[in-house]
């Protein structure tokens, strides 16, 4: 059974950073996709930031610029360093796979970590 186990969630000021971790397990790690979803109150959930088994990465335009998905194999561990925080990506984040190593659907999700910036 897969389980994908978020950690790095918490409260910072608007221009601050914080770096979320994914822990994976259950599955073969280097060959899936993964990606980051968030969901703020009263919004539709929102994919972030993707990265393939090889390593291509994709970003929602909101982020471009500002957020940094990389991953591990080693450590089947995806990380989301995120910058210049702004006050509108305050939401819950989740790490999510997918059943590939390119990221066409989500196949597992993380029980997501709140991220809080204060404007």
């Amino acid at each position: 059974q897969v389980q994908l186990v978020e950690s790095g969630g918490g409260l910072v000021q608007a221009g601050g950073s914080l770096r979320l971790s994914c822990a994976a397990s259950g599955s073969i790690f280097n060959i899936r996709a993964m990606g980051w979803y968030r969901q703020a109150p009263g919004k539709q959930r929102e994919l972030v930031a993707t990265i393939t088994s090889g390593g291509i990465t994709n970003y929602a335009d909101s982020v471009k610029g500002r957020f940094t998905i990389s991953r591990d194999n080693a450590k089947n561990t995806v990380y989301l360093q995120m910058n210049s925080l702004k006050a509108e990506d305050t939401a819950v984040y989740y790490c999510t796979q997918a059943s590939s190593g390119y990221y066409m659907s989500t196949s597992y999700w993380g029980q997501g970590t709140q991220v809080t910036v204060s404007s």
